[in-house]
């Protein structure tokens, strides 16, 4: 059996509502999300929800190899991208066709991946979490009180431009989570997407803790600064969540070195491969794992073979346009379903009717810093950027879902 081809789609999530983070939101919730299908000469074909930037360079490490010897082809291409580097969005491009090469190998061998790769359960236990900064009090309650009717009983919101809103945001999804859950204390995190400087992170988050529990905070400081975020660590009751947007074992050593992070976490879009070794490596330390991400379906099923899996991001109850999957969230967890593979289903007709509501990636999105962030005085004066209605690449973005027409993610 051997690798033959690729193919690229991209398809749109509609949020329905605002999205974004410390760093902008999008008026229009509207998103793009980036395909790749890898196929082989037996017919059989793995998709992988993630880029496909420079994959006409990185494509000739696998094409022609057995799909089946993935993790070796995960290395191959890592070495394709030796001198420039495989960061960024070459990074999630490996990571894409990395997970569409565990796709296939599941569906070779009639098998959902949770189980090829060890899983018993096939629960996983879920968070509810979004970019929902953008959103009013009303908004963000009718938000939260959708993800509560699925059991979720634990809830990130993005923060981290005016203390005091924050403040005021997570105590009202702290009610709306103990009604649901019939007066037990729920969970909450904060992300604030490395908007602070050492020692604003540690201010304000002991300002919050003076009346809040938190779980973690996520992102306080800059990703690679493992010596600030070791101290914030130091400083604050909560536990130091970060790694999403870390590309490789060679950026996470020096966090964990440092006793810098507490929560691991791995971007859906770099792939399982991944996932599975930082697992490895936090594991080592005792520490535990939890994956981010929009449509982690990939990171979901490897979930299930790790011991140190600690829960999964939820964003959005809804796939995107074309995007069919077997799972679905039921008493706040994914559960997973057994179709062999991913259990991902493309309609490449509704795909294509969705590109035509797709906008091109502009600067202002969520993935651009602002000048002064890390530098900010005083609170903002507006809770939130404004931004203008462009439609962004969802890939590295982290969203939530509408509170209009919500239906669950289902077989």
């Amino acid at each position: 059996m051997r690798i033959t081809g690729y193919r690229t789609l991209t398809t749109v999530q509609e949020w329905g509502r605002p999205v974004g983070d410390a760093n902008g939101v999008f008026p229009d919730g509207v998103t793009t999300l980036p395909i790749t299908i890898v196929e082989t000469d037996a017919g059989i074909s793995g998709v992988g929800l993630g880029p496909h930037v420079e994959i006409e360079r990185i494509f000739p490490a696998i094409e022609g190899e057995d799909p089946r010897a993935v993790t070796s082809l995960y290395d191959r291409m890592l070495r394709h991208t030796f001198k420039a580097g495989h960061g960024g969005l070459v990074f999630g491009t490996i990571g894409a066709l990395d997970t569409a090469l565990w796709d296939i190998k599941a569906q070779l061998a009639g098998e959902p991946l949770w189980r090829l790769l060890g899983g018993r359960d096939r629960r996983v236990p879920a968070y509810a979490s979004g970019l929902d900064i953008g959103l009013t009090d009303d908004e963000l309650v009718a938000e939260y009180e959708v993800y509560a009717g699925y059991g979720l009983r634990a809830a990130k919101l993005k923060g981290g431009l005016d203390i005091e809103r924050d403040r005021h945001r997570l105590t009202l999804v702290r009610e709306v989570l103990t009604e649901a859950g019939h007066g037990r204390r729920p969970g909450l995190m904060l992300d604030v997407n490395e908007a602070w400087s050492r020692k604003q992170a540690v201010r304000h988050v002991a300002e919050l803790e003076r009346t809040l529990d938190l779980i973690w905070i996520e992102e306080p400081v800059r990703r690679w600064d493992a010596e600030g975020l070791a101290a914030v660590g130091r400083g604050v009751r909560a536990s130091i969540a970060t790694g999403e947007n870390l590309t490789g074992l060679e950026q996470y050593r020096p966090l964990i070195g440092a006793g810098a992070v507490d929560i691991v976490q791995m971007a859906a879009v770099w792939g399982v491969t991944h996932f599975l070794r930082v697992a490895a490596l936090a594991h080592a330390h005792d520490l535990p794992v939890s994956p981010i991400g929009n449509i982690p379906v990939g990171l979901l099923h490897a979930a299930t073979s790790v011991p140190n899996h600690l829960v999964s991001e939820l964003q959005d109850l809804r796939p995107p346009a074309g995007i069919g999957l077997d799972l679905h969230v039921e008493d706040g967890a994914f559960i997973l379903g057994d179709t062999p593979g991913l259990g991902i289903r493309v309609d490449e007709v509704a795909i294509a009717a969705a590109a035509e509501r797709a906008g091109d990636p502009t600067a202002g999105s969520p993935n651009v810093r602002p000048e002064r962030a890390g530098k900010r005085l005083l609170a903002v004066a507006e809770h939130m950027p404004t931004v203008p209605a462009v439609r962004v690449d969802a890939l590295l973005a982290d969203a939530v879902p509408s509170q209009n027409d919500v239906a669950p993610l289902r077989h």
